[in-house]
């Protein structure tokens, strides 16, 4: 064989290898022919014109995700860093979904470069309109506003938003050791307001205590007062009607009742000098004392019976 012949049998045959296009699963490919868009190329095995047609671009149509690290400035100066997951996708494998993914932009650098500058501008616009002190309470609304303008920005370049995630929210050091302070500085004030209150309670409770102690301490005494008061008059009764029938009987005898208290006098004489304990009670002894006595305690009997 000639080399000639080899020569047209290797072109033959690096022409049709070139004629074939393999295209990988979640993949595909956009053909053009001098420079215009002709086709596009689904996965598997595929046919191309050589020479004529060429492979443009290979667009994936799997999930991509991107992380994000960022900084924003609040509307009462203070930087806050961001740390955010992007995670989108082509939107469907239509025709002009794909030539609009293919030929929107010079390279995927350059859309990356306008996806990380979007997301940026997005979050730090609604930062700013915020204070520092709110940002910690508002990461779900952060996540909704830029998931709400950049899904129009990303439909018009040929990719669905699927998910946006804050990983995390933090702010300057100085700014953290600040808001540090005034976290502890609130929870010693809480503490101290509970402690304030317990005791509150505490002293409420002992003096409450303490009245129902002496309500009911003064209530025993009243009781006890009374329950006295009844003792001393039933004693002083039961002292009355036995001195009374003793009298009547005497009576009845022809006896004189003054003997009662002569018996009374001589008994309070007994008594004194038997139970005595060191006190002294002057009495006169002598006839004419108990006879005084008597008349005196005599009196003393006719004005109970008058009134």
């Amino acid at each position: 064989m000639s080399p000639f012949a080899i020569i047209i049998i290797v072109l033959i045959v690096l022409f049709l290898i070139s004629s074939f296009v393999t295209v990988q699963q979640g993949n595909i490919v956009v053909v053009t022919v001098f420079g215009k868009y002709r086709r596009i190329l689904y996965p598997g095995l595929n046919f191309k014109i050589p020479v004529i047609e060429k492979v443009f671009r290979k667009i994936s149509i799997q999930n991509r995700s991107v992380e994000l690290g960022f900084q924003a400035v609040t509307v009462d100066q203070a930087n806050v860093n961001f740390t955010a997951m992007l995670l989108y996708a082509v939107i469907n494998q239509e025709e002009e979904t794909i030539k609009n993914v293919a030929f929107k932009f010079i390279d995927n650098q350059n859309f990356m470069q306008a996806l990380i500058r979007t997301v940026e501008g997005s979050i730090r616009a609604f930062v700013a309109t915020k204070k520092q002190s709110e940002i910690l309470l508002l990461r779900r609304e952060i996540t909704d506003a830029i998931k709400e303008n950049l899904d129009k920005t990303l439909e018009e370049w040929g990719y669905h938003l699927i998910d946006l995630q804050m990983n995390d929210i933090a702010f300057d050091e100085e700014i953290m050791k600040s808001m540090a302070k005034v976290v502890a500085s609130n929870n010693l004030k809480a503490a101290a307001e509970n402690e304030g209150q317990a005791l509150l309670i505490t002293k409420t409770k002992a003096a409450e205590a303490d009245g129902n102690a002496i309500k009911i301490s003064a209530e025993a005494e009243r009781q006890a007062a009374i329950l006295r008061g009844q003792a001393v008059a039933s004693f002083r009764e039961e002292v009355a009607k036995g001195m009374s029938n003793a009298a009547r009987e005497m009576a009845e005898q022809n006896l004189d009742t003054s003997i009662i208290l002569f018996a009374m006098w001589t008994e309070t004489i007994k008594n004194v000098a038997e139970m005595g304990k060191g006190n002294v009670i002057y009495l006169d002894g002598s006839v004419e004392g108990m006879q005084k006595t008597m008349k005196d305690m005599m009196s003393l009997t006719m004005l109970d019976r008058k009134q």
